[in-house]
């Protein structure tokens, strides 16, 4: 922070910082003897400044205010939204979210940039797995899961599939905590606990309003499980996400949250497991021999392909030392039907045969394709065997 800079002014300069340098959140932290502001790029947490510890107070005051939250109320969380115009036009929305600490009040911003929508077809997916999807999206019932860790693109996802739904004959409601991008042509309704409104009573509504398809942000508790379950039985497209590690893993979720296998058998039309990886820098990558032997060890299975094309992370300027820019998709699918009975029983007919694997080979068809690294791939698969 700048001698004598205004709290306004300063605020205003690390937003745009943040904007410039790609984040995708910025915290700004107090701890008992220094305050720190850091950003996320492409995943990764990047100390940003230190300003004096004198501001806190201040700063999270500011960042209320822009967020219209109240500026009194320092012993509880609360959750805003802002909007930013840019000098190129544009306008950036913000998701603010307050946490009273022992050091004091840290504020959280989410950057809700339409950019990061893409459609289906810029997602990360294989051919193989983008015509499956499609095939999916394109029953007038059943349900679609996007599975995985927090913060791995499961909401892009679910926006990619009304992006390609939404072509005017179908009427496409949502229930989402929040609204993180608005879709024109689309019906999204914001949850309000504070209201009453939760997701439970919004689909319950939403199901009253003559949907063809419905799209829940997260199933987090076991009455709107079984609401968006028996919805998916009677007529309509449901499309949700679910915190777990696996698209394997989605099923016992599912049970755990209540629901009933039986209903389950007749719903589940496709699990869609993803995750995030760094994408290469094109700018400062350089070449590297990979063993055939050390592939298999990585989990690859069957022939490798022809011609391998793996890269390192070198880091340059452009990349601020890092060695990536950008981020892909990684997927594992798991198209289910009826005919072969429950999920539980049936999973080892599905390929590949053990847990996450589809993650780790999607992984590793990227890094031989020389768009990220076998170490990053290794860092975002630990799990999958």
């Amino acid at each position: 922070m700048q001698v004598n800079e205004p709290i306004a002014v300063y605020v205003e300069r690390i937003l745009a910082d943040a904007f410039a340098a790609g984040a995708s959140d910025i915290h700004f932290e107090p701890f008992q003897e220094f305050y720190l502001v850091r950003y996320r790029v492409d995943g990764v947490l990047y100390d940003a400044d230190r300003p004096p510890l004198d501001i806190k107070e201040r700063l999270a005051a500011r960042l209320k205010v822009m967020a219209e939250l109240d500026i009194a109320e320092k012993r509880l969380p609360q959750d805003g939204r802002m909007s930013l115009s840019m000098p190129s036009g544009q306008s950036r929305d913000l998701r603010v979210s307050t946490l009273p600490t022992l050091s004091g009040e840290k504020v959280a911003l989410r950057i809700l940039a339409p950019a990061l929508f893409l459609p289906l077809a810029q997602l990360g997916l294989e051919p193989a797995q983008l015509e499956l999807l499609r095939q999916v999206l394109s029953r007038p019932h059943g349900m679609v899961l996007a599975s995985g860790p927090t913060g791995c693109g499961k909401s892009s996802t679910l926006y990619a599939c009304l992006a390609h739904l939404n072509h005017g004959a179908l009427n496409l409601c949502t229930v989402e905590d929040p609204v993180e991008i608005v879709l024109p042509g689309v019906n999204q309704v914001a949850v309000n606990p504070k209201a009453g409104l939760e997701f439970s009573l919004a689909l319950r509504a939403l199901l009253r309003q003559d949907p063809d398809v419905i799209m829940v942000g997260e199933m987090r508790d076991a009455l709107t499980a079984d609401i968006a379950v028996k919805a998916a039985q009677t007529g309509h497209l449901v499309l949700s996400s679910l915190h777990c590690r696996s698209a394997r893993a989605a099923w016992a979720r599912l049970l755990n949250l209540g629901v009933a296998a039986a209903n389950l058998t007749h719903s589940l039309s496709l699990i869609v497991a993803q995750r995030l990886l760094r994408r290469l820098c094109p700018l400062c990558k350089r070449p590297c021999d990979i063993a055939s032997a050390c592939l298999y060890d990585f989990g690859w299975q069957g022939d490798l392909p022809a011609q391998l094309n793996c890269y390192a992370a070198e880091g340059c300027a452009a990349c601020h030392g890092s060695g990536y820019c950008g981020r892909l998709g990684l997927f594992e699918l798991l198209a289910l039907d009826e005919r072969h009975g429950p999920l539980a029983v049936d999973l080892d007919r599905y390929p590949p045969d053990s847990e996450g694997a589809g993650l780790r080979r999607a992984g590793l068809l990227k890094a031989m394709r020389g768009e990220t690294t076998l170490a990053e791939v290794m860092a975002e698969t630990p799990e999958c065997r």
